[in-house]
């Protein structure tokens, strides 16, 4: 029997992660359509998820946002559309369920809190940043494939998508950054190990966020930099490649007249 390689534990110990915490999503081994449909989700599943943050960020600050039930009838409506078009499209739909069940709770809880939502209206900004998470952990799995597989265009990205998460979190949960700006900037130079020191949190929850962004910094910078590498390394050894490539066809090419001028001279 072959040996359980790191990688498939690694997979393994996330799976079940993700079942505990209800988040599993479609298993590797679904329906072709499924498969399909839960990728071509994964765009509007992160437009949905920083709409979250920047809704839960405004009404922190105690600020309203423009079409802000209309938005969060919207957010609802597509957690129903998800959940229903992959339960009818994998193949266990029971299994699909029950590894899914924090979507059902959002669902069956989402109509209470948005239509009474000024006796909840804590529970229903605790329930936006609970999302937020929900979506990004949903999204783990392609952001970790983006950071291992030498995308260096998509690895910027994420980059700079999490310095922007980060800023909004921090500007909505610490009262010593007060703007998004400040925090994306605070973000930066934290994620960056630079640390100017000219925004920084002051309450326990930013600071464990702090904590938290400097470990994902470093990772993040480590990753950045190998796949620079890696982009740069792969161009040189295609411009080698070619090179070779093109002393071959040479090479072919006169042993090719050789034989032919042979041949000319045998006939006549």
């Amino acid at each position: 029997m072959r040996p359980t390689t790191a990688n498939e534990l690694m997979a393994m110990s996330d799976k079940r992660f993700h079942d505990w915490i209800g988040l599993s999503g479609v298993d590797s081994d679904e329906t072709p359509l499924a498969l399909t449909w839960s990728r071509r989700l994964e765009l509007p599943l992160l437009i949905v998820a920083l709409w979250i943050l920047v809704s839960w960020y405004w009404e922190s600050r105690g600020r309203d946002f423009p079409l802000s039930n209309l938005l969060n009838w919207s957010v609802w409506l597509f957690f129903v559309f998800e959940t229903m078009l992959l339960t009818f499209l994998v193949k266990d739909k029971g299994n699909y369920l029950k590894n899914n069940w924090l979507n059902l709770l959002i669902i069956a809880v989402g109509p209470t809190l948005l239509l009474f939502g000024a006796p909840y209206a804590g529970v229903l900004r605790s329930l936006r940043l609970f999302l937020f998470v929900d979506l990004m952990l949903q999204l783990s799995a392609s952001v970790r494939y983006i950071l291992t597989r030498n995308h260096l265009g998509a690895t910027l990205l994420v980059g700079v998508l999490f310095v922007v998460i980060a800023g909004y979190l921090i500007a909505g949960i610490d009262p010593n950054i007060e703007t998004p700006e400040d925090g994306i900037w605070w973000a930066w130079v934290t994620a960056t190990t630079v640390g100017y020191g000219d925004e920084y949190p002051t309450s326990t929850e930013g600071r464990i966020l702090g904590g938290v962004l400097m470990m994902l910094g470093v990772g993040l910078l480590s990753i950045t930099t190998a796949n620079v590498s890696a982009f740069f390394i792969s161009n040189a050894k295609t411009e080698q490649d070619q090179r070779q490539l093109k002393s071959i066809e040479d090479k072919l090419q006169r042993i090719e007249n050789l034989l032919e001028k042979k041949s000319n001279t045998e006939n006549n």
